[in-house]
């Protein structure tokens, strides 16, 4: 996996990664959650990153899409033939890539990607964000996980799964699976200083 800068002869060299976007389609939502999809798709182009994400032209996935390709980032979506077929797909993308059904889309984008940001969503976003916890949990996935929550909009999920934690169906260093942030610059931030959580994940998979 590539990540983050080095430095080399006096110059930083940048790695380029295929950073994977989870977020919402909806576009009923307030102002501050576009804003900040947009300003991630910002960031993500001046690292000169490339873009994984649904597909989708509304909502904060329309929004990080617009963004990001008018800073000059590429950007690939993966959307199943449904919704492609119901015209739910974002036409001006670099690229777009039709899958059979929602899982093999999932599986599509995780092959693709070096890391994942998760930003606010509905239970589709909610169900991308906890199957990466688990790839992460089982060592299928080996890249930054990061939460973005803005506005608190995941206080009650790290809440749940701090209650998961204290229960016994996770162990504690499970927590060091994932990242939650504040703000895309902190997202950014978080990526960019990733170390793997764990050598050996499947070995303390099972509690």
């Amino acid at each position: 996996m590539i990540t983050g800068r080095s430095f080399k002869n006096g110059f930083f060299i940048v790695n380029i990664m295929n950073i994977c976007v989870f977020a919402a389609s909806s576009s009923k939502i307030e102002r501050v959650y576009l804003d900040d999809a947009a300003r991630l798709g910002v960031l993500i182009a001046s690292e000169g990153h490339n873009i994984i994400y649904g597909g989708g032209g509304i909502g904060l996935m329309g929004a990080l899409a617009d963004a990001a390709m008018k800073n000059g980032a590429k950007i690939t979506g993966v959307i199943p033939s449904f919704m492609r077929d119901n015209g739910w797909g974002h036409e001006g993308i670099d690229e777009t890539i039709i899958t059979q059904d929602m899982g093999s889309r999932k599986k599509k984008m995780f092959e693709m990607s070096d890391a994942v940001i998760a930003l606010p969503g509905g239970i589709g976003t909610l169900e991308e964000l906890t199957e990466a916890i688990t790839m992460k949990q089982l060592g299928l996935f080996r890249g930054a996980l990061v939460i973005l929550n803005t506005g608190s909009f995941y206080d009650h999920l790290i809440t749940f799964l701090e209650s998961v934690i204290l229960k016994g169906f996770m162990r504690k260093v499970h927590k060091q699976i994932w990242v939650v942030v504040k703000t895309p610059d902190e997202a950014i931030e978080a990526i960019r200083n990733y170390k793997d959580w764990c050598d050996d994940p499947v070995s303390i998979a099972r509690i």
